[in-house]
């Protein structure tokens, strides 16, 4: 007798036996977050340094450990801003944008880029829109002013922790920046 494979088992073990791979998902760039959190306001670039001291009191504030980079904030005319950060989903990087109105709470969040297989549902407004309103003297914390997602928890939890370190950014070192700036308005995206 000759043995002649089953064409559907040797799909069904190629499936089995391939690799699962996760592909960054790119929601939307830096400069659309600018229009779709500020549709009318110039925003001009306002990166800052990061010192020790002010990197240690955000950790301790969301207890996100990977640092800060200081070079992705803009200001608009009127005192709002826009920071774009990035905290550690469940492996991979969140990549987000928190808008502030001139009194310092928050106006919104974006998802830019979000690399993990699972999770991707804190890219979901009705999860999002529950930080707007919220300052840094709010919780800003999953299961007590935020509410999780089933299946989401570590990426609900980290980015609700990334969100609190740029709300304390915000109180520790934007509001009180120069009010004297010149807008720029950013490049069109290519």
């Amino acid at each position: 007798m000759i043995w002649k494979p089953n064409p559907l088992a040797l799909v069904g073990i190629a499936m089995v036996s391939a690799p699962i791979i996760a592909h960054a998902k790119i929601y939307i760039t830096a400069e659309q977050a600018q229009k779709i959190l500020f549709p009318n306001k110039i925003l001009a670039k306002y990166p800052i340094i990061t010192t020790d001291d002010l990197q240690e009191k955000m950790r301790i504030a969301s207890s996100i450990r990977h640092p800060f980079q200081g070079d992705r904030i803009w200001k608009s005319a009127d005192g709002s801003w826009l920071v774009i950060d990035e905290v550690v989903g469940k492996h991979e990087m969140i990549t987000y944008a928190v808008a502030f109105k001139p009194n310092g709470s928050i106006a919104g969040i974006e998802v830019l880029e979000y690399v993990e297989s699972y999770g991707y549902e804190v890219a979901e407004a009705q999860w999002r829109k529950q930080f707007v309103g919220k300052t840094a003297n709010d919780p800003i914390k999953l299961n007590q002013d935020i509410q999780n997602i089933g299946g989401a928890t570590l990426s609900c939890k980290h980015l609700t922790d990334g969100i609190k370190r740029v709300a304390v950014l915000y109180d520790l070192a934007l509001k009180n920046a120069s009010q004297r700036i010149t807008p720029v308005q950013m490049p069109k995206a290519k």
